[in-house]
């Protein structure tokens, strides 16, 4: 049906590595995979195999759940899209409130876990929801970057911030030049 491969940290593994909840619900405990640096995780690759067919209007969607939080969207494959390299945005343990939950005495451990599940296509919000996280977080880098360099540069005339007409252009060109001399500089502006 699936796969799955964590890039430079597993060898492909297929649906039997996942526990299968129902008829379209897969779960793979983390902990069995990496123990308790499942956060050191950072991407999946999920892809459909050759024989198995997804309706047009389904896909996959892979989820989250760092222990004692609730299941996050990462994003989905289909059959127009087979494969996909997903973000893994970990939530912190416990949830947005931050407090674990609690066991019973005697209960097994919680642990983080990645859901696997077949879903209406028009109710996913996006294929990669990860992805475009990313995205949007680097353009909020990159606009601070250029605001940084314009107010080392501008004079204030009332409310008004005045700068060089040439300021876009001076600015992209340092930019440029630093990302050449440093490949490592534009990988700052993702997270």
């Amino acid at each position: 049906m699936f796969g799955v491969l964590f890039p430079n940290r597993s060898f492909p593994m297929d649906i039997s590595a996942f526990a299968q909840i129902d008829t379209f619900h897969w779960i793979l405990d983390m902990n069995t995979f990496v123990g308790e640096a499942y956060d050191q995780v950072k991407e999946i690759c999920i892809f459909l195999l050759n024989n198995f067919t997804l309706p047009p209007d389904k896909a996959l969607a892979v989820y989250i759940q760092s222990p004692g939080s609730p299941f996050i969207y990462c994003g989905a494959v289909t059959i127009s899209r087979p494969s996909a390299v997903l973000a893994l945005p970990w939530p912190e343990p416990g949830g947005a409130d931050g407090q674990l939950q609690l066991t019973a005495a005697g209960a097994a451990p919680l642990t983080a876990k990645i859901g696997v599940s077949v879903e209406e296509l028009s109710s996913l919000q996006s294929l990669d929801a990860a992805g475009e996280g990313r995205i949007e977080r680097m353009a909020l880098k990159v606009g601070e970057n250029l605001f940084n360099f314009m107010q080392s540069f501008c004079g204030v005339d009332g409310s008004k911030l005045v700068v060089p007409m040439d300021i876009l252009d001076r600015w992209f060109k340092k930019f440029q030049e630093r990302a050449k001399r440093d490949p490592e500089y534009l990988k700052g502006f993702s997270l």
